[in-house]
């Protein structure tokens, strides 16, 4: 203890010099136990900066963190969770620790004994905490060291590209370097490291002469001297390096010699046996044991030697045990067993003792193949060489694959594939689609196909003049030509360019250079009163292509009451990948080439059933937000293991029971086989699709893969879930072979009785396995009293599974919906990353309008031209299927067209009169007062025969192409965003549902592609009616951008229900911070200008504190605006800012307005709450009538505006408190006079006269 005072000491000392924040360094953790609390040891009390994070240039702090809420036993921002939810954000060795109240207090402050650790984290525990009370939510940060910026060593010379030699085929050899520093290299327009990071040369005539096969040798002789045997012949690869010459030096061939005239074994002292085959050992014995992973003892299989499938030697007993006489351990005996429903099992016996062996054989669930790479969409130029790669898992390991080109198998022994095709110099006719089949004993699994692009020597792929994309300009800003309110910015092609000659060949390289931005031009459009800049696309060309980051975020709670499910654990497949936050909610990284999300949430606490969700995501990048619904398991029933058990299936209100699980008496055993007999704790929890509720909480997406490997869709009954366990150890418990019995009488749609089959969910895949069919239920068994007859079906509850009554629909179809900006709906106006979900409905008998339940949900994202649903449709009766579509964008429900009284066609975006045949009908059709979040159609199938059908919206199934590339003329269904009563401009144009459109450039508003911060700020307006509140943000510190407009935002304000007269905004500014080249940063001056006659009454205290002691301060001398310069800082509601970063731009933003909304911190809310968390005030009142708006004023002519302003309240001006009287200038002009004197890191004075 004494040597830990001085070293405390010393540190403290330290940090006080340096003005450091109050933060905790390694060499803290080091030499201090780290059980010691931050509200013990004295530190300087001031708000971090730009320049504390970069003070010795060596190091710099991360972005704030906050992964836990306080609840429980405290509050927890442990590395290991940070480190799942931010990834690389977060360095492996940080030098120091940071933590502060989302109030921004530090835990001193608040009189809180906390604790830090280096290696774990942070936490605060509420038994420490003074009498009455508990730790607040905190969030940390970390300083991590910065890595110097070098070249790697340069890589190998690449193979020559050209296999043939001689001076007019001379190909080329590539080699490359890496950059290795801190930033990636694709956020920079010029790399930091100085020179190229790829080198290319010629050839050597030598290298082409030599680095290539000989012609082949001549076949060896036969092995053996006589039978089967096997030979071989060479080939080489003369004068070149190891490696040089691609392809295999030796090949094997087959080969017969004259039979062997006897047994010629080499069986030592034992004899050969009857069939030359084997040996025979008279006096021993082999004993073994067939069980399955978990001990369970698997009866009926059959043994046989290995390579021997005939004859079967034994058959295993009801324990699972074999006994063979003669057959010998000489330790290559090798035992095969096969049985049916499992992958066959090899085994090799053991010698025990002189006359006894032993060997226990495990057996694998059949599992039917799953891909886990798929081949890629590639483009190449003719000549050049391509790899399409496929993989597929499954218990057994598919061994076996073919291709197929354009639906053709191609020939395995011209083009030598396995699971990778290569094709070299490429010519047009291989162009096309190529997708790959995977087959095992299991079955068969079909890839997506991709599509080959091959171009002519000379032809573009890139078209170096943009396309046309049109952007929405201010109201202010129409052009004076055409009077149009959107203006052409520019866009390139989302196309994949050709790989560079020489590239090597690998799985996964399907070109890194894509069609993108090469050249910016600034244009300026004359606007009332203002110039408005903006730069537009003016070159395209082929760079490096942005590596795209997929994510899907979102929160789990429960069906029933919608509580957070907490701390779940999260399995991507079979793989652990974390957990939920204390809100439910998380967010996944999408692993490259992944085709299918399958994942799993797992309550740690047993109150839920295991929820496996099939998630949709965006695979071109960006972020998609999901609400994931769980079933609460039923509790539990005691049943008697040595007595039959009958429980009910189905619960929906005022309906029978769909069917029952029927138990008989003495089937529950442990997971080892070994019987169970007392009393069993059975909760069996059903999923019933008669109650339309339950759709969202359905597990998977309800496919199956059928026998040709295709994704074929189900229709369900019901699931249900079922967990068994020993009464007092609650051990898990098994069962089988059970009854599923379902009432006939339920089974309403014609031919689905005989079709129906059950299933149970694969976990790993989210597809369905077939467990068996249902048999009709005899005479003898009928149960006369309940009068209904039943199918039967048998299962084996093996493991915690899903179970599913399901029938094959084979009567499918496509449905083609889009979603817009606002209900004007405009082409370019488009929105992406929207998921749509589809809910199948079968009607009643007779096909009356009301449903009587759900059969089949999907969900997929709309892209730049919409999205295609796949439902059940019907070509006989229009009305025989119907379809219920919802839209969202990350929490918000979207709108579809209006349908009351009547539809109208221009409206929907359907023709007539196939509209009338769909019977469209918004949710409000019949009650204006329900909510206008959805459509229901019926799903008449098209005629191909009726032009009237053949545009869309519904498509053939086998024309899915067709629906994808539909151009927007065609018919399709329609929603559009409920929030269009706000207007963004960005002055370098970017799509934030395409990260790919983003560009480096010093007045981008996103400064990073890779970490996208949004930044709010609540103004509270007190007036009679909703006001439009304008953002104008611009450069404030630095010297590239100072006085340079970023963009501009408007928010309509939202009216509080329970404050009469009184309506908030959440407005979005730049964040501060480093501009794109990440070395400099800038503090933007932002403007905030309500529409209407608006009067600023009221600044957060706390705001106006902390701007004045973080100089520049804006000047505030104009009554009608607000401005500041903003803070680098996330301040938090107490000061009405709300910040939030993430991956993705549009998430980020959703989850910033909700806490905006809500007034706090880490809440989230739809409904305005505009007492709380508020930044500013204004009070607005009626304009009379004829009068233009201040708003219109201000941007017409400020200075004439603000004298108006000055007269109207009493005066030519208010009373200067400066020692001598000067002319007042308007506050926009202050603002720009400060910035072009360059005063923008200046303090500047404030006004005392400022509203406060």
């Amino acid at each position: 203890m004494a040597a830990f005072l001085p070293l405390l000491c010393l540190c403290l000392a330290t940090a006080q010099l340096a003005g450091a924040p109050e933060a905790l360094t390694r060499e803290d953790a080091q030499g201090t136990d780290p059980a010691v609390s931050l509200s013990q040891r004295k530190v300087v009390r001031r708000a971090p900066s730009l320049e504390d994070n970069l003070e010795d240039g060596l190091a710099e702090w991360t972005s704030w963190f906050n992964v836990d809420h306080p609840g429980g036993d405290g509050d927890f921002e442990s590395l290991e969770a940070i480190r799942f939810y931010y990834g690389e954000r977060l360095c492996a060795h940080p030098l120091a620790l940071e933590a502060r109240t989302t109030e921004w207090e530090l835990p001193s402050d608040v009189g809180e004994r906390v604790h830090y650790s280096l290696e774990r984290g942070f936490w605060c525990l509420n038994r420490e905490q003074p009498e009455g009370k508990s730790c607040s939510n905190y969030h940390v940060r970390f300083k991590c060291p910065l890595e110097p910026v070098a070249w790697s060593a340069w890589s190998t010379w690449s193979p020559c590209s050209q296999s043939t030699c001689g001076v007019l085929s001379r190909g080329i050899q590539t080699r490359q370097r890496r950059c290795l520093g801190p930033q990636p290299l694709w956020l920079l327009h010029q790399p930091p490291c100085p020179g190229p990071s790829e080198e290319q040369k010629p050839c050597p005539a030598s290298l082409c002469s030599v680095a290539s096969w000989s012609e082949w040798g001549a076949w060896g002789p036969c092995s053996g001297s006589c039978g089967p045997g096997r030979r071989l012949r060479r080939r080489r690869c003369p004068g070149a390096k190891k490696g040089a010459c691609i392809g295999r030096s030796v090949e094997a061939q087959k080969c017969v010699r004259p039979p062997c005239p006897g047994c010629r074994s080499n069986c030592g002292r034992s004899v050969a046996g009857k069939d030359c085959g084997s040996c025979v050992c008279q006096d021993h014995v082999l004993v073994g044991t067939v069980v399955t992973p978990t001990g369970r003892p698997l009866p009926g299989a059959r043994v046989t030697l290995k390579g021997r499938p005939k004859p079967i030697l034994a058959t295993t007993n009801a324990r699972g045990s074999f006994r063979l006489a003669g057959i010998c351990s000489d330790g290559h005996t090798n035992v095969s067993v096969q049985l049916e429903g499992f992958a066959q099992g090899i085994g090799r016996a053991v010698a025990n003792s002189s006359t006894t062996s032993s060997v226990t054989v495990i057996l694998w669930t059949l599992e039917k193949p799953f891909l886990v790479k798929q081949p890629e969409s590639q483009v190449r130029e003719a000549g050049q060489h391509v790899m399409f790669c496929c993989k597929a898992l499954g218990t057994p390991v598919p061994k076996k694959y073919h291709w197929y080109h354009n639906g053709s198998l191609l020939d395995r022994k011209v083009y030598k594939y396995d699971s990778n095709l290569v094709l070299r110099k490429l010519g047009p006719d291989q162009a096309g689609t190529y997708h790959c089949k995977a087959n095992s004993d299991a079955g068969t699994i079909k890839s997506n196909a991709a599509v080959l692009t091959i171009l002519a020597p000379g032809q573009q792929v890139c078209d170096p003049r943009p396309l046309e994309h049109l952007i929405k300009l201010p109201d202010d800003c129409r052009q004076a030509a055409s009077g149009s309110a959107y203006y052409n910015v520019g866009l390139c092609p989302d196309t994949r360019c050709p790989g560079r000659p020489g590239s090597s060949l690998r799985c996964g390289e399907s070109g890194d250079r894509c069609c993108s931005v090469s050249r910016l031009e600034t244009r300026e459009i004359q606007c009332q009163g203002y110039v408005l800049p903006v730069k537009v696309v003016a070159k395209c060309g082929c760079e490096k292509c942005m590596p795209p980051k997929v994510l899907v975020r979102g929160r789990v709670m429960a069906a029933d009451t919608e509580e957070p499910l907490r701390f779940a654990q999260i399995l991507l497949g079979k793989e652990k990948t974390g957990f939920t936050g204390y809100q439910g909610d998380f967010t996944i990284e999408v692993p490259p080439a992944t085709e299918r999300l399958v994942v799993t949430f797992m309550d740690g606490h047993q109150e839920f059933v295991d929820a496996i969700k099939v998630l949709p995501f965006d695979p071109r990048g960006g972020g998609v937000y999901q609400e994931v619904k769980v079933m609460r398991k039923k509790a539990p029933i005691s049943l008697d293991a040595d007595k039959s058990n009958t429980i009910p299936l189905g619960a929906a209100e005022g309906m029978d029971p769909i069917g029952e699980l029927f138990m008989p008496a003495n089937v529950f055993y442990y997971p080892n086989g070994e019987p169970y007999n007392g009393t069993v704790q059975a909760s069996v929890t059903f999923l019933d699709p008669r109650d339309l509720a339950t759709a969202a909480a359905a597990s998977s997406d309800l496919s199956f893969v059928d026998d040709n490997g295709e994704l074929v869709p189900l229709r369900t009954y019901g699931m249900f879930s079922v967990d068994l366990r020993a009464a007092g150890s609650g051990e898990e418990l098994q069962a089988g072979p059970v009854e599923v019995r379902v009432d006939a009488g339920q089974i309403l749609m014609a031919g689905h009785a005989e079709e129906m089959k059950l299933w149970s969910l694969n976990p790993t895949t989210g597809l369905w396995e077939e467990e068996g069919n249902f048999r009709m239920e005899t005479a003898g068994r009928r149960v006369r009293r309940e009068e209904r007859t039943f199918l039967i079906g048998n299962v084996e509850i093996r493991e915690r599974r899903l179970f599913n009554l399901d029938v094959p629909e084979r009567r499918r179809c496509f449905v083609k919906v889009r979603a817009y900006i606002n209900d004007k709906f405009i082409p370019s106006e488009q929105v992406e990353g929207v998921v749509v979900t589809l809910v199948n409905l079968e009607p009643a008998p007779g096909y009356s309008a009301n449903p009587r339940a759900w059969g089949r949900f999907d969900s997929t994202v709309t892209g730049p031209n919409g999205a295609c649903l796949p439902a059940f449709c019907d070509a006989d009766r229009a009305d025989a299927y119907t379809a219920y579509v919802t839209a969202a964008l990350g929490g918000e429900e979207l709108e579809p067209a209006p349908s009351s009284p009547q539809p109208h066609p221009g409206t929907v975006g359907v023709t007539q009169p196939y509209l009338d045949k769909l019977d469209y009908r918004r949710t409000d059709h019949d009650d204006p007062a329900l909510k206008k979040n959805g459509f229901r159609i019926n799903l008449a199938k098209p005629n191909p025969n009726n032009l009237d059908e053949i545009q869309g919206p519904i498509y053939p199934w086998r024309s899915l192409r067709e629906c994808e590339d539909a151009p927007v003329t065609a018919n399709h269904f329609r929603f559009s965003r409920v929030e269009a009563d706000k207007y963004e401009y960005n002055v370098v144009p970017f799509r934030e549902s395409e990260l790919a459109s983003w560009t480096g450039d010093y007045l981008s508003w996103w400064p990073n592609p890779q970490e996208f911060r949004a930044c709010f700020i609540k103004v509270k307006i007190q007036g009679p009616q909703d006001y439009m509140v304008r953002s104008h943000n611009a450069g404030g510190s630095h010297p590239r951008t100072l006085g340079q407009l970023y963009g501009l935002r408007d928010a309509r304000s939202v009216r509080d229900m329970e404050h009469p007269g009184t309506s908030a905004a959440c407005v979005e500014f730049k964040c501060s911070g480093m501009l794109f080249d990440q070395r400099l940063s800038d503090r933007t001056l932002v403007t905030l200008i309500p529409q209407g006659s608006c009067r600023r009454t009221a600044v957060n205290s706390l705001l106006r504190e902390y701007l004045a002691r973080h100089p520049p301060v804006a000047p505030t001398d104009d009554p009608t605006s607000f401005s500041m310069i903003a803070p680098v800082d996330p301040l938090g509601h107490n000061y009405g800012i709300y910040t939030v970063t993430d991956q993705n731009p549009r998430l980020a933003k959703e989850i910033a307005i909700g806490r905006c909304f809500d007034g706090t911190s880490d809440g989230f809310s739809r409904e305005m709450k505009a007492d709380v968390g508020i930044a500013v005030t204004f009070q607005c009142q009626e304009r009379p009538a004829g009068q233009r708006s201040l708003f219109q004023r201000l941007l017409d002519s400020p200075r004439t505006a603000l004298e108006d302003i000055r007269r109207e309240m009493g005066g030519p001006g208010r009373r200067s408190l400066s020692p001598s009287p000067t002319r007042r200038v308007s506050g926009r002009r202050r603002r720009m006079e400060m910035l072009q004197a360059g005063a923008g890191s200046e303090t500047l004075t404030r006004n005392p006269e400022d509203a406060p």
